[in-house]
Order: structure tokens, then sequence, then C-alpha cells
């Protein structure tokens, strides 16, 4: 089976949660058989997996439709998830969403990282095979390593001497991920460190957010900037909590890679994760803001019970090594379908 994977403006999308589904599918695809192909002008395919959603990714479906070839989409984006976002997003936001349905519609199947997403896409109106796939984490590289924390300790420049509990999140600076909930939890816990992993341009985010990024913050309240590799490996094993307030996701790829990290996890009580992460299981949830302080207090206070070995249990179930086969599986039934012109 040859697979052409396209994914549009690959350099614009690189630091988001898209850029690392594509690297994540790549390597999850070397473990299989599939024969993986990713040059745009590539006419000898069996199947296009299209990742994006701009004109150029439109002219690909179009093509490979003339070709009698098979469509699987990628839905990584959602009308939800796209609120809150940058500067405009809410008042474009429907038609974004007719847009995104149109694109979806030319699919023979989606593919989807949850079953929430899969119920958000049926509620779209979508009648193809819809099936759930996990982005998948590289459960190896988040193994504790004494090194990567070091480096990570000496990004922040804390010295041996600082014993502060450090509180990490990882995003972009966008509402929806509940970044103002995250610095208003930093100002009511002077004594722990909180820092925030991340980037986006300051010029595309609403005012509110972009002055709490620049100003409206404590001193114990860090914006690191878009960081990868060991420092934020180091940083998902040697901080004391990941702490994830946000209000929307179709998965959360950063929370994979905490759970992979044998980490304590604290996750916004939101329907994304019901059937995935169980509250005082493998995870601790919160309603608002109030319940974040409380837990974050009983999590790294130990009132609680340590459920981070059972949230690494469930990154294992979704290592790159066993997403390959579920994708190969999905292409093969993509491929078994009957085509468009027949239905």
């Amino acid at each position: 089976m040859k697979v052409l994977q396209y994914f549009e403006n690959p350099g614009l999308i690189s630091r988001s949660g898209i850029g690392h589904a594509q690297r994540l599918q790549q390597e999850e695809l070397s473990y299989t058989d599939v024969v993986l192909d990713t040059n745009p002008f590539s006419k000898d395919y069996d199947l296009i997996d299209v990742n994006t959603y701009g004109p150029k990714s439109a002219a690909m479906v179009a093509k490979a439709r003339l070709q009698s070839k098979t469509i699987v989409y990628h839905a990584h984006s959602t009308y939800e998830d796209f609120r809150n976002s940058f500067i405009g997003s809410n008042l474009i936001a429907k038609p974004f969403k007719r847009y995104l349905v149109n694109a979806y519609k030319q699919a023979d199947l989606i593919i989807t990282p949850t079953p929430y997403a899969e119920s958000l896409l049926r509620g779209y109106g979508l009648t193809q095979p819809i099936i759930p796939i996990s982005n998948g984490v590289r459960v190896a590289s988040y193994r504790k390593n004494q090194a990567k924390i070091t480096k990570f300790r000496q990004f922040l420049n804390l010295g041996p001497e600082d014993k502060r509990k450090i509180i990490i999140s990882v995003g972009l600076y966008f509402e929806r991920k509940g970044i103002a909930d995250f610095v208003e939890l930093a100002r009511r816990n002077p004594d722990y460190l909180f820092v925030w992993f991340g980037y986006t341009d300051l010029r595309i985010i609403p005012k509110k957010i972009r002055n709490i990024i620049r100003t409206d913050h404590p001193a114990n309240c860090l914006f690191a900037g878009y960081i990868t590799g060991d420092v934020l490996q180091g940083a998902y094993s040697g901080a004391d909590l990941f702490l994830y307030p946000s209000f929307e996701e179709t998965e959360g790829i950063v929370v994979l890679e905490a759970l992979a990290s044998s980490q304590k996890v604290l996750v916004r009580d939101i329907p994304v994760y019901a059937d995935w992460l169980k509250d005082g299981v493998n995870c601790y949830k919160a309603k608002n803001l109030d319940d974040f302080d409380d837990k974050l207090h009983q999590i790294l206070s130990n009132q609680v019970k340590d459920v981070s070995k059972a949230g690494h249990r469930v990154a294992l179930a979704r290592d790159i090594s066993k997403i390959g086969q579920e994708l190969k599986n999905a292409y093969e039934r993509a491929l078994s379908l009957p085509s468009k012109e027949s239905k």
C-alpha cells in the first residue's frame, strides 16, 4: 500500500498540534509496511491522507478524486476548538465550520483523534466512516532522564537551592487553552513556580491575552516560549505537576506527553477526556478555577493518591508503535470502500 501524506504549508504549521501530528504519523507508519510518500506531485499512490484545510489541500483532494484515488481526511480541527483562539476567530467560526464540513465531506473515510471528536463530526451531519485513532506519543522519549531534567532547570536558571514546586503547562497563547486561569493560579500561589511552554505571535491574539503574556502576570509565572527536545522532555518529568486548563481539545497531544513522562496530571473536566482519562484513577480533573486551586494543593502535598503510574499505562496504549497499525487498518478499510462515484 502506498499512501500520499499531505500537509499544506508544513513550515507554517510546524509549531502547531497539526505539525506535531505530521511528525508522529510519519514515525507511526514506519512501524508498518505502508510506503509513505510526501511528494505532492506524486501520482503513484493508492490513497491520500490529507491533514490540512487550505486551498492547496482542496486542490489536492480534487486532483485525487479525478484520478479515482481513495481519500482519507485526518480531522484535527473542529468548530469548537477553533473558537477563542486568535483575533476574530469567533466572528468567522461559523463560516469556518461550513468550510470544514465541506472539506471533510470529500473524504471516503475520516480519522479523528477521539470518540468525542467523532461525536462532534457526526453532529455536523457527516455520514461517511469515521474512525477514532489517537495522535499517539513517542513514549520512549519521555522516560525520566536526569540529564534532561538538569537541562530544564538550567534553562530556567534554577539552582539546587531553589526548592519551589514547579507546575508546567504547554500550549499556544490561546484563551481556549485556559491561559488566564493558569496565570490566576500562579497569582494565588506565589510560593510555587508556574511555567508555560509554547508560543503564538502576539500580533494575532486578543489584547486581553496579549497583556497577560507581556505584563499582567506575577513574577512566579514564566512564559518560556516554544521549546522542544531535551529541555521540554526534562520539564515534563522534572516538574511537580502538569496542569492543563484547556477548555476544548480534540485530544491533547501534550497531555499524552505528560502521561508518558509519568508526571502527575491535572486537567479540566471536559468531554474529550471522558472515555480515557478517569479522575482519581489515571489523572485528576477540575471543574473551575477554585477546583483547580484545591486539587493542585492536594496533589502537591500528597493528600491524594499518586496515579501517575496508571497515567503512564494510558500513554503506553497510545505509543507510536501501536498507532501505526491502527492507521494501516484504517487505510485498508478506506481502500475497501466503494468509490464516491459508485455510491
